[in-house]
């Protein structure tokens, strides 16, 4: 079975209650998953997360359809991208699309879990891989919108005795308009099979290089604002 690390029960209940409260009676009963996300929930929610975001996808197809993989994203400070790509995804392909980032105290956590946060542990996050989810973990925040930072070797870790794949997720979004831009890429292949800590290691940079490469693809290092020819697309 998957391992979860629970918050306390009253703190959970009490924070879930104010968050679902005002959309109660559109929310059928059971709506929860046995990872805390609430799947009616997030559909009612997207409509208005895409007030904010008015987000583009490409490379769909390198997703799996029904098994497990960790997608690794960049994350520009304050840009809230491992919720966008989630979402987004989510909504592409009709499948639970988790986050990694949820703390682990009330009243945050609690709500975050509702929309479908999982805790910045290997544990849970491997639990969910193992079981075939698709998590979305960011790279370490950076300053600049099209900079790929350090990716976490234990959460590759997660992955890698699970024995799912690891996929680049390129994100992108204007910090004063809506236009917001997720590009996903192939799994990443080491180029020779190691086991070990070492090959955790290894995949983790081949993921922040892969990473990237599909920013300097997207829109190039010129500036620090996002402004490339896909932004202002419907």
């Amino acid at each position: 079975m998957a391992q979860l690390i629970e918050l306390p029960r009253r703190a959970v209940e009490t924070t879930a209650a104010a968050v679902t409260t005002p959309f109660r009676p559109l929310l059928p009963d059971h709506s929860v998953d046995e990872w805390g996300r609430d799947d009616h929930l997030v559909r009612l929610l997207w409509p208005m997360a895409r007030l904010r975001w008015n987000v583009g996808i490409g490379g769909l197809a390198h997703l799996p359809a029904r098994t497990g993989a960790l997608l690794v994203t960049n994350e520009r400070r304050w840009s809230y991208s491992p919720l966008y790509v989630a979402w987004a995804l989510s909504h592409a392909t009709d499948r639970p699309v988790r986050f990694v980032g949820r703390p682990d105290h009330a009243p945050f956590g609690a709500a975050l879990r509702r929309v479908g946060a999982l805790l910045d542990d290997p544990t849970e996050v491997h639990g969910a891989l193992r079981h075939g989810e698709l998590v979305v973990a960011a790279a370490a925040t950076t300053n600049h919108p099209r900079h790929a930072g350090t990716v976490d070797h234990e959460i590759v870790g997660a992955a890698v005795t699970a024995r799912v794949a690891v996929i680049p997720v390129a994100s992108m979004s204007s910090a004063f308009g809506r236009a917001a831009r997720v590009e996903v890429g192939p799994p990443v292949r080491p180029r020779r099979t190691r086991r070990g800590p070492l090959a955790e290691i290894e995949i983790a940079e081949a993921t922040r290089r892969h990473l990237q490469r599909i920013l300097d693809e997207l829109g190039g290092m010129q500036t620090g604002m996002p402004v490339v020819d896909w932004l202002g697309e419907g």
